[in-house]
């Protein structure tokens, strides 16, 4: 685990912080001395949140919690506005906010709600890191990471909206990395696995009629033997954000099934390597060099 220095007085901006992933990130790095600007849009859920937080830590003056919808593009610009203001400098961003939308079959899916998941999920978190981005330019430093999931990498029948935004995501998250590493801009997404939240709670809720009957037969599994470990993702998260490089940039890393621990001992290797990146599979990649012209 980094030290802790390397996160103290660390400003860091968590969307979706008030509960499941981003309520354990906020309350991980608040015992790290950082400064958080805390985003839900749920205000009741905020004021739980936020009082949990400070009978957790005893700290008070080192949240700001605000009750923002990331899709709303009017209310986000107010709100770096008064951000930009109170805060010298921003360090990190953590953008978590995201909801599975609706689920089952695509063609009974409302286009509205489609539609909506798509703005969160992908046009919320992206307005976030464009804000963002003219302030890191200017400090030469900033860290982001993205929450991602299995729905990028493979086929998530059931779930297209959610499936579709998160696979959008990683390719952006790839596409600006390149962009912007010449100012010390590491962003990154994090696949943490399946996670006992509220999202689980809405599959179980739904059933495999809805949700196929396999994926519910795994979400219950999943339930019964507790899923991932939270402290791997926040170990994972602040590996990357702790860096005082960026050669580890755009790229998708799975909090438990990839061994991120050994990244800078091959980090020549890795560089050079499409480890962690959206790629399309062709025929010699699985000795399938029929399928090739």
């Amino acid at each position: 685990m980094p030290k802790n220095n390397l996160l103290k007085n660390k400003t860091i901006i968590i969307t979706g912080a008030n509960k499941g992933i981003g309520y354990e990130f906020a309350k991980y790095f608040l015992n790290k001395n950082c400064k958080l600007i805390l985003i839900g849009r749920n205000k009741a859920r905020n004021d739980i949140s936020l009082k949990m937080l400070i009978k957790h830590s005893n700290n008070k003056t080192n949240i700001h919690f605000e009750t923002l919808d990331i899709s709303n593009t009017k209310k986000v610009d107010k709100f770096f506005i008064t951000i930009f203001k109170k805060y010298k400098k921003i360090d990190v961003l953590i953008n978590n906010a995201g909801i599975y939308g609706p689920k089952g079959d695509f063609d009974k899916i409302p286009w509205k709600e489609f539609k909506k998941t798509l703005n969160i999920n992908l046009f919320g978190s992206i307005y976030f890191i464009k804000k963002l981005l003219p302030h890191f330019k200017e400090n030469n430093y900033g860290r982001i990471i993205q929450l991602s999931g299995g729905g990028a990498t493979s086929a998530f029948p059931f779930f297209s909206p959610y499936s579709v935004s998160k696979t959008a995501i990683v390719r952006f998250i790839e596409n600006i990395s390149k962009e912007v590493s010449k100012y010390n801009i590491a962003l990154n997404s994090i696949a943490p696995g399946p996670v006992n939240t509220g999202m689980l709670e809405e599959v179980l809720k739904a059933g495999p009629t809805i949700v196929g009957k396999r994926f519910y037969e795994k979400s219950v599994q999943q339930k019964n033997n507790g899923g991932t470990n939270i402290n791997m993702i926040i170990s994972l998260a602040e590996f990357l954000i702790t860096r005082k490089d960026n050669k580890i940039n755009g790229r998708l890393i799975s909090a438990i099934w990839d061994n991120w621990k050994v990244f800078d001992k091959k980090i020549n290797i890795f560089k050079n390597s499409e480890f962690g990146t959206l790629r399309r599979i062709s025929g010699k990649d699985r000795k399938l060099n029929i399928f090739d012209k």
